[in-house]
């Protein structure tokens, strides 16, 4: 399993806290130091749509007034790629699955 997220984001710290707990071993990627690749995006988008993937209630998408663009599917994954920021966290590969966000009911479902 693998995490991909930020250190200091709640939900990121929320899910790791809860595997711990669970003692489920995981890998963590910080894409503050180590960027995802779009092709990584790429690979997420197939599994999970680019609404749920794509953060428009965070400060980056508010900074670079990205609502003003009414962008498409197509550039907000262009986006996702050029801005990590702009991923909603964590994003969870685990099996064939990829989860996106928190949410403990789905996390008790899929985990345990």
């Amino acid at each position: 399993m693998t995490i991909y997220g930020i250190k200091n984001c709640d939900s990121v710290r929320k899910a790791m806290k809860f595997l711990r707990a669970k003692e489920i071993a995981f890998d963590f990627v910080d894409f503050k130091t180590t960027p995802v690749e779009r092709a990584k995006i790429d690979q997420w988008l197939e599994q999970s749509p680019i609404e749920k993937l794509f953060n428009t209630r965070g400060t980056t998408y508010r900074t670079l007034n990205l609502k003003a663009l009414a962008l498409d599917a197509q550039g907000k994954a262009e986006w996702l790629g050029k801005e990590n920021m702009l991923i909603k966290r964590p994003v969870i590969e685990y099996k064939d699955q990829v989860i996106v966000g928190f949410n403990e009911a789905q996390y008790e479902e899929i985990f345990i």
